[in-house]
């Protein structure tokens, strides 16, 4: 004979009653943390050196890799610009570039002024400076950083530039010598990269807070 339930709610300590525990709660739902692009809990890993892009510390450049001989960086410059001006070059025949430049009355600055030659000066500024942000944005590395095996970081955690600060930085390399200095910037660049303590940035480095370090051979 089967004993039926007594009436009423089941006790506390009834086996049956019992439900499984819910699960311990997660991290909040949501888009992850600022600065986190993986969605994980934990926090991004420090910059390089903990400085987290700004000036100082016990050590900035702890963490970091080596920075960029300059001597290797200008060796990259000169792979760079051959690059562009040799193909610019032939383009420029049409143009009557070398013609003017050679004229007694005219210097090759002033061949780029008047006429179809504008359009030439424009060429060549998009050229240049489309070289340096498309590839920089790509991996860090133009033809001759990889060549020279060095790459462009952005300071404050060594990632690739993206392509805003590219294209900032390839237009303070390049827009004032294309346009009035061709000799004197990249000079002013130069010194500064060499003087210039703990990260040896030139302007378009510091412009768009990147360093320019070795990677591995």
């Amino acid at each position: 004979m089967s004993t039926q339930p007594p009436p009423g709610p089941p006790p506390d300590d009834d086996p049956f009653s019992k439900r499984p525990q819910d699960p311990p709660p997660g991290p909040p739902p949501g888009p992850p943390p600022p600065g986190n692009p993986y969605g994980s809990p934990y926090p991004p890993p420090p910059p390089y050196g903990g400085h987290g892009g700004g000036y100082g510390g016990t050590d900035p450049l702890s963490g970091m890799p080596p920075l960029a001989e300059t001597g290797r960086r200008v060796l990259a410059r000169l792979i760079d610009w051959l690059i562009i001006a040799v193909p610019l070059a032939i383009i420029g025949i049409p143009f009557d570039i070398y013609k003017r430049a050679t004229e007694n009355d005219t210097d090759f600055q002033d061949a780029f002024t008047g006429g179809t030659s504008i359009v030439f000066q424009l060429l060549t500024i998009v050229a240049y400076v489309a070289y340096d942000t498309v590839l920089t944005a790509k991996n860090g590395q133009t033809v001759g950083k990889r060549l020279m095996k060095l790459r462009v970081a952005m300071l404050n955690d060594g990632s690739t530039p993206p392509m805003s600060q590219s294209l900032l930085r390839a237009v303070v390399l390049w827009l004032p010598a294309l346009i009035c200095c061709a000799c004197l910037w990249p000079l002013l660049l130069l010194i500064l990269i060499m003087v210039d303590k703990p990260y040896k940035q030139g302007l378009h480095d510091k412009a768009a807070k990147t360093v320019v370090v070795t990677v591995a051979q």
